[in-house]
């Protein structure tokens, strides 16, 4: 077996047979005398011992496993853009129609646009190192984390109502809606991490993904999120009128409580 010799002096490297091992002899390029290396100095590295099933001909029948890789396909991506668009276009219909959607459309929505999000962000966020979630499981997992997120929305839709006994959104403050917020995005976190097995910094990065499309599709489309966002047209409204008409369209004066009304003097009499 020949032996890997490199000159000291001009660093060349050559193979010379193992017969002249310990010998010494002239480099073939700079003729320097060197010394080429004993037997006993190799360092020989040996394959790990297999020690798992054998055909006859003594080949392992295992094969190694292959990890398979979380990937989206075109197609999936362009209809993922094109639903983005659709259903931007029907929040601004939704707020240009000066009707704010009901609730039950709003928590479907929650729900539905959740799993397409939570599988793009899973494919973008999760580590490639690692094997990632694939197929039947990857739906699963998707499921059950898109439900986590929606019932966060929910968390801020009807916990503040039942503390404070509010009739809308639209009537909680801009601290109140800082502190449910900060609820929401810890409990997007925690369901993100233990549903996908993300780190803690992808899986804040993963609900914020849900929390900023729903926020902003939520706002587009009219709903009263809280009072600092109430627009103009949700706050406002028709002030009453301080005196009701009679059928002459004259005022008629509005009486103190347990005041009967003047009586009409009779003219006959």
């Amino acid at each position: 077996m020949p032996i890997p010799v490199t000159c000291p002096s001009c660093f060349t490297r050559f193979n010379v047979s193992d017969k002249f091992a310990g010998k010494s002899g002239p480099c073939p390029k700079c003729q320097k005398t060197i010394k080429i290396p004993e037997k006993s100095e190799e360092v020989v590295i040996h394959a790990p011992e297999d020690s798992g099933p054998k055909d006859s001909k003594g080949q392992s029948v295992l094969k190694p496993l292959r990890r398979k890789e979380v990937s989206l396909s075109m197609p999936v991506l362009l209809a993922a853009g094109l639903g983005t668009l659709v259903v931007f276009g029907v929040a601004l219909g939704l707020g240009v129609s000066g009707d704010p959607p009901p609730t039950v459309l709003l928590a479907l929505s929650s729900i539905v646009l959740a799993i397409p999000i939570v599988i793009v962000g899973y494919w973008f966020l999760h580590d490639d190192e690692l094997a990632g979630y694939t197929g039947q499981e990857l739906l699963v997992r998707a499921g059950i984390c898109a439900l986590g997120f929606a019932a966060s929305w929910g968390v801020y839709a009807f916990v503040p109502a039942y503390i404070k006994g509010y009739d809308s959104m639209a009537e909680i403050s801009g601290v109140e809606m800082a502190m449910f917020v900060a609820i929401m995005i810890a409990m997007g976190t925690i369901v993100s991490v233990l549903s996908m097995e993300l780190e803690v910094l992808q899986g804040l990065m993963h609900y914020m993904l849900y929390f900023s499309l729903t926020f902003t599709l939520t706002w587009l489309a009219g709903t009263q999120l809280a009072d600092p966002l109430s627009r103009p047209s949700d706050v406002g409204s028709t002030p009453r009128p301080a005196v009701a008409p009679d059928q002459s369209g004259t005022p008629a004066p509005i009486l103190p409580p347990n005041t009967a009304p003047p009586k009409k003097p009779n003219l006959l009499q």
